[in-house]
């Protein structure tokens, strides 16, 4: 049987990505996955893809930054669906930026990589308390929210706070004794379309970056997504406010 038959998820930023490889990934292993992504046509064209495949996917408008969005985007999933049982709070930014940076766009990442996941979160639980559903919230944050760079000011302190937030959420949900676990997921560097291009630009620079990685190589999309399906799946019951670290042995050196 499919990890995840039967489970209806919800992942932001699905459209492309890290967050359409956690598409793909969980509707082939049995999940309904609801896109929510502020780019529409992507998201549709995904869709349109993985129906194609026999999947079940479905697209919803969602700006993870606004209050309002996802009020409307819980509500649709329960006249659709009548639950949720997985959110993965994947929509991010990570615009280079030391200590001279703007504060427009500080403000900016926080609004989207922190604030957003703030509002998922208690959006999600919302939902799944009020339908009694086993759950699980899936928070991506980074190697970056354990070490900083000098181009990381606001990335890395917004996915720092990102994994505070989850341990926070984690014990929440304990102490309201809601059946509902919350994880964090710390990438190192993957190969994203977005990352490819960048190359593409600077080819000089792939090398550069993957010998920062003991393992080799950078990661792909895939190799996040498997552990967002693990996290999603039962396999994971006893893991709660835990840190998933994915990262080819980069915060192993030290």
């Amino acid at each position: 049987m499919p990890r995840l038959s039967g489970k209806i998820a919800l992942v932001t930023g699905g459209a492309s990505g890290l967050g359409a490889s956690a598409v793909t990934l969980m509707a082939r292993e049995g999940a309904t996955v609801i896109i929510g992504d502020i780019e529409v046509e992507a998201g549709q064209q995904l869709v349109e893809v993985l129906t194609h495949q026999g999947l079940q996917v479905e697209f919803l408008p969602l700006d993870v930054c606004e209050e309002a969005d996802w009020d409307r985007v819980m509500a649709q999933i329960g006249e659709r669906h009548s639950a949720l049982h997985v959110l993965v709070n994947n929509a991010g930014i990570a615009p280079e930026g030391g200590m001279d940076m703007s504060f427009a766009l500080w403000r900016k990442v926080m609004s989207i990589n922190l604030d957003g996941c703030f509002l998922g979160t208690r959006a999600a639980i919302g939902t799944m308390r009020a339908t009694g559903s086993r759950g699980s919230i899936i928070n991506i944050s980074s190697t970056m929210a354990m070490v900083g760079e000098a181009t990381t000011a606001a990335y890395s302190a917004s996915k720092g706070g990102v994994r505070s937030l989850t341990k926070a959420a984690a014990m929440y949900c304990a102490g309201e004794r809601l059946p509902i676990r919350v994880n964090s997921v710390h990438p190192g560097m993957c190969v994203t379309p977005l990352v490819e291009n960048f190359f593409a630009a600077h080819p000089e620079q792939r090398a550069i970056h993957a010998a920062k990685y003991p393992i080799g190589d950078l990661g792909t999309p895939d190799d996040i997504a498997w552990a967002i399906v693990y996290l999603a799946s039962d396999e994971s019951r006893f893991m709660l406010g835990a840190e998933m670290v994915v990262d080819g042995g980069y915060l192993a050196q030290g």
